[in-house]
């Protein structure tokens, strides 16, 4: 299959929706990390992103709309779930609703009675989308488990070949994939954290908002509700170590030749490790996050690369989603200086 670039000017975009609108699959960018398209109310489309990436037919698909309008054909909306859509759409919010019974596709859903919208902030894909005239499923478009991809090349290196085209849009901007709210709970749940956080959630609802990220766990015949719940993900195949930068020096003196380690600048200068062996997450949180991916998709390329040793960030705002991916990726394996 012949894998087309396509830039995000108008006469790409609606060649790319013309495929979408032919069953075909395209990959898309949006502020988190590029997802990969499908045309939500075709089911022969759907079946071929779960080939795609590999994926196990009971992890439910996202559904990514460019207007809240889309929604309304498909889920019922709650007044408290608008509100999250006047506050945070578009933008890094995926919101679980009841579905309309018989209007959404049991394998987008998982056969679940429930479905996960989002609006990304990204003009282009909205444009994708209203151009093609239906909603479209939207996973990360990269092989199930693997990292997430924040640029075209890292879904080229996953999808070409697979899949029937790409909008290159450039690196993504937040870097690690939207937060997750069951607004279909009897209490507002997070599912998966992202940029959007529980005090947020919270201050936009006027209500508690559960977070479940941490204490969730999906048993192996039940179906999740969210992506990320149940199935190993965002991992490289090389071994993944998470540590505290408390641990550093420690870490440091353990380090053996092909060993690598990402962190954050001041963490890095303290260790005072040769900078071949180091893949910078910047000064910030929102750097971190941005990097984490990107990171983990170079070390795991790199052949001479052993050990990737990744620093923890401080459970706060975006950290929490930070080290939630980290996790899984490293299987919750921590160094202990």
């Amino acid at each position: 299959m012949k894998t087309t670039i396509f830039k995000t000017d108008q006469q790409d975009l609606v060649k790319a929706s013309t495929l979408l609108k032919a069953g075909e699959v395209v990959a898309f960018p949006t502020e988190t990390v590029y997802g990969l398209g499908a045309d939500a109310t075709n089911d022969t489309a759907v079946k071929k992103v779960f080939t795609a990436k590999g994926r196990p037919a009971d992890n439910p698909l996202i559904m990514t709309v460019a207007d809240v309008s889309q929604l309304e054909a498909y889920v019922t909306i709650s007044e408290a779930a608008k509100k999250l859509m006047t506050q945070f759409w578009p933008g890094s919010l995926t919101i679980i609703l009841p579905i309309i019974a018989g209007r959404v596709s049991m394998l987008v859903t998982g056969g679940l009675q429930t479905v996960a919208f989002r609006l990304p902030a990204n003009e282009a894909t909205r444009q994708l989308i209203r151009t093609a005239g239906v909603p479209i499923v939207g996973p990360s478009a990269n092989l199930s488990g693997k990292p997430s991809p924040t640029t075209a090349q890292h879904v080229w290196h996953d999808m070409q070949g697979k899949i029937s085209g790409i909008v290159d849009d450039g690196p993504t901007m937040v870097g690690v994939e939207s937060t997750v709210v069951d607004m279909s709970a009897a209490v507002p749940t997070i599912l998966r954290p992202g940029a959007v956080t529980q005090n947020q959630l919270q201050e936009a609802l006027g209500v508690a908002v559960i977070d479940a990220t941490s204490t969730t766990s999906v048993a192996s015949d039940v179906t999740p509700k969210a992506p990320g719940m149940k199935y190993r993900h965002y991992a490289p195949d090389k071994n993944v170590v998470m540590f505290d930068r408390l641990d550093a020096l420690d870490l440091r003196l353990a380090l053996q030749k092909n060993d690598v380690v990402m962190a954050q600048d001041t963490t890095i200068a303290v260790m005072k490790i040769p900078l071949s062996q180091t893949w910078s997450l910047g000064e910030t949180l929102e750097n971190a996050t941005e990097q984490l991916f990107a990171g983990l998709r170079f070390y795991d390329d790199d052949n001479e690369a052993a050990t990737i040793y990744v620093e923890k960030m401080p459970p706060i705002g975006i950290g929490k989603a930070f080290n939630n991916r980290l996790a899984k990726a490293a299987g919750n394996q921590e160094f202990n200086g």
